[in-house]
């Protein structure tokens, strides 16, 4: 409210786990404490997750390009998620 007549637009982008070296790290690591594999671990972290995959860097990008657009010059005040769709905090 306070900075809409200035033209600023203020959101928050909310990844859930991104695919990349870090994650991967996560996963072995829980693997190596529960002597599961590493492809379980992943179908574990992805068990509640609509979509079956982690988020990409690429995709949390492009979401940032999207919303300093002017295409989405009238979204302002908002909190999106790019995760997937997780039902379960991790």
């Amino acid at each position: 409210m306070e900075l809409g007549p200035a033209g600023i637009r203020v959101n928050a982008i909310l990844p859930g786990p991104v695919a990349g070296p870090r994650m991967e790290r996560v996963l072995e690591a829980r693997a190596v404490a529960s002597g599961r594999s590493i492809d379980e671990e992943r179908a574990s972290a992805l068990v509640n997750q609509s979509l079956k995959s982690f988020t990409e860097p690429r995709e949390i990008a492009a979401l940032a390009m999207f919303l300093a657009s002017d295409a989405a010059k009238t979204i302002s005040g908002q909190s999106l998620s790019i995760d997937g769709d997780m039902h379960r905090s991790v």
